[in-house]
C-alpha cells in the first residue's frame, strides 16, 4: 500500500485492484503500467487473459469473503472490468473498508435492464417503450403496449445478443401462430423475469464513452458509429456521421447518468439516432467499453487510461482524437488472419491472449487509422 499525495489518489508505485480478468481487464493493466502503476487482478477462471500483464493475480469466487479481504488488503483502489461482478461482492469490500470505484449503485442500475430504463427516463432521457415481463400473461400484455416488433430481453446477465428474441408480425394472422409465438419467446430467454421493449426505427447506432474524475470533473470522447452482425459490435467508426447538436444531446446525457450515479471511471452510453437526428438511449455499461476500443491508437489518453486515473483518483487526460479511425472486432475465426492484417498500413492490432477461437468470442481488434 502507498500513501496518496491528495485525498483519495493514488501515487506511482501504487496498486489498482481489478474484478474481472477478461479482455478489458487486460488493457486497463496495461493502461495502469504506462503510468507507473501495479495491477491485482481478482478472477473466478482458471486461465484469464488479463493474467498475463498483471502484477499481480487472485484465482478465487466472487462470493470467498477471506479471498477478497486479502485481495482489498493488498491495493490501494478497486475497480471491476465488467458489470456483472455480483453486487454483494463490491458490498463486501465496502464493508472491509476497501474504495470501490465506480460504486456499488453503477452495478446495481446496469445489473437491471428495467431498473436502468426507469433510472434513464427519469433523467429525462428517451428511450424505447418498454413493460416489465414476469410471465406469459405480461408478454402478452407488453405486446399491446409496446406494439410490434419488439424486442424481449432478460433483465440481467445478457450481453452480445445474448438472453434475447424477436417477436414480429410474422404469421399473426395464422391461428394460434401468435400464442406460439410468445410462448417460444418465453422459452428462449428461459422464462426469466425480463423486459419487453418496442421497436426504435433508427438510422444509425452511436455510442458517447465518456469519463468523471473523483473530484467531478468530466471528459467526453467524439461520438463513435457502431455497426453490429449477430448481436455484437463488429465496427465502431470516427467520426460518427452525426450532426453537432446530435452529438452534444448525446453527450449532456452521458453526463447526466455520471453525476447521478457519482461516478468515477468511464463508462461507455449506446443511443440509436433517429432520422432527423433526435436520439434514444439503449443502455449504458459501468465500464470501459468495446466501442471505445480506438482510442487506443486514435487518442493520446486512451479510455482504459482514463479510467484508471479516474479510479486513481488522477487529473483526467485531453480526450481529443487525433485521427479518424475505424475499429474492427476480430470474432471467433477471424483472429486467424492476424499476420495480413499486422502487415497493413495505418493498422493497429491488438490480440488479447485468448487460447481457442470460439464462435462469437471476441479474440482481438483491429484499428485502422484514416
Amino acid at each position: 500500500m502507498t500513501g496518496v499525495d491528495h485525498p483519495g489518489s493514488v501515487e506511482p508505485n501504487g496498486v489498482i485492484g481489478i474484478l474481472g480478468g477478461g479482455q478489458l481487464g487486460r488493457m486497463l493493466a496495461m493502461a495502469a503500467a504506462r503510468l507507473g502503476l501495479r495491477t491485482h487482478v481478482y478472477c473466478p477462471d482458471e486461465y484469464f487473459p488479463a493474467a498475463d500483464v498483471a502484477a499481480a493475480k487472485t484465482n478465487a469466487s466472487y462470493t470467498d469473503e477471506n479471498a477478497l479481504a486479502t485481495f482489498a488488503a493488498s491495493v490501494d483502489v478497486i475497480t471491476y472490468e465488467f458489470e456483472n461482478v455480483p453486487v454483494e461482492t463490491v458490498a463486501f469490500l465496502l464493508s472491509v473498508g476497501a474504495c470501490v470505484r465506480p460504486g456499488a449503485m453503477a452495478l446495481e442500475m446496469a445489473q437491471d435492464r428495467l431498473v436502468e430504463k426507469e433510472f434513464v427516463g427519469g433523467l429525462g432521457a428517451a428511450t424505447a417503450l418498454f413493460h416489465a415481463v414476469n410471465d406469459l400473461a405480461s408478454l402478452d400484455a407488453g405486446l399491446k403496449k409496446v406494439g410490434r416488433p419488439a424486442i424481449l430481453k432478460t433483465r440481467r446477465l445478457g450481453y452480445d445478443g445474448k438472453g434475447q428474441t424477436r417477436l414480429t408480425e410474422a404469421d399473426i394472422d395464422l391461428h394460434g401462430a401468435f400464442e406460439k409465438a410468445i410462448e417460444f419467446a418465453w422459452a428462449e430467454v428461459g422464462a426469466a423475469p425480463s423486459i419487453l421493449e418496442g421497436f426504435v426505427p433508427f438510422e444509425r447506432e452511436i455510442s458517447i464513452i465518456g469519463a468523471r474524475g473523483a473530484e467531478g470533473d468530466i471528459r467526453l470522447y467524439d461520438p463513435t458509429e457502431n455497426v453490429h452482425a449477430n448481436g455484437i459490435l463488429k465496427t465502431s467508426s470516427v467520426p460518427a456521421a452525426v450532426s453537432e447538436a446530435t452529438a452534444e444531446i448525446a453527450g449532456a446525457v452521458a453526463a447526466n447518468i455520471l453525476n447521478a450515479l457519482d461516478y468515477v471511471g468511464v463508462v461507455g452510453v449506446e443511443f440509436f439516432v433517429l432520422p432527423g437526428g433526435a436520439i434514444v438511449i439503449n443502455e449504458f455499461a459501468p465500464r470501459v467499453h468495446n466501442s471505445g476500443h480506438w482510442t487506443l491508437d486514435g487518442c493520446a489518453v486512451s479510455q482504459f487510461e482514463q479510467h484508471i486515473r479516474a479510479v486513481a483518483g488522477w487529473p483526467l487526460g485531453d480526450p481529443a482524437r487525433h485521427s479518424d479511425a475505424v475499429m474492427e472486432n476480430l470474432i471467433g475465426d477471424d483472429v486467424h488472419a492476424w499476420r495480413s492484417m499486422s502487415e497493413q498500413k495505418n493498422a493497429c492490432l491488438h490480440l488479447y491472449g485468448k487460447r481457442d477461437a470460439r464462435a462469437g468470442r471476441k479474440m482481438g481488434h483491429v484499428t485502422r487509422l484514416r
